[in-house]
């Protein structure tokens, strides 16, 4: 006996046309990608592919060694290059 039941939801043109886009991306029924993002939302994590984990990881350790090398020979650079990385989160990816 299956215990899920269903649930209506209403969502604009524009949104269900991106859940269906990336549900053929994915080769999934829009349902099952709504049901995948709640569950990761509701879960508070992310399901990553290795590749993805692996460039974030990447990413992070050269953060961590370029921040080392700032602080260690250029600590003067450091209040400037961090206020211009926040502008341009905010120019290219608006946060």
């Amino acid at each position: 006996m299956s215990t899920s039941r269903p649930y209506t939801l209403r969502v604009a043109g524009d949104l269900r046309a991106r859940i269906e886009a990336e549900a053929a991306k994915l080769e999934c029924s829009p349902s099952d990608l709504v049901r995948r993002a709640i569950e990761q939302h509701l879960d508070g994590r992310k399901l990553l592919e290795g590749s993805e984990r692996r460039h974030l990881r990447v990413t992070e350790y050269m953060q961590v060694a370029l921040d080392a090398i700032i602080r260690e020979n250029h600590p003067e650079l450091r209040e400037t290059l961090v206020l211009e990385a926040d502008r341009r989160m905010k120019l290219h990816h608006g946060a």
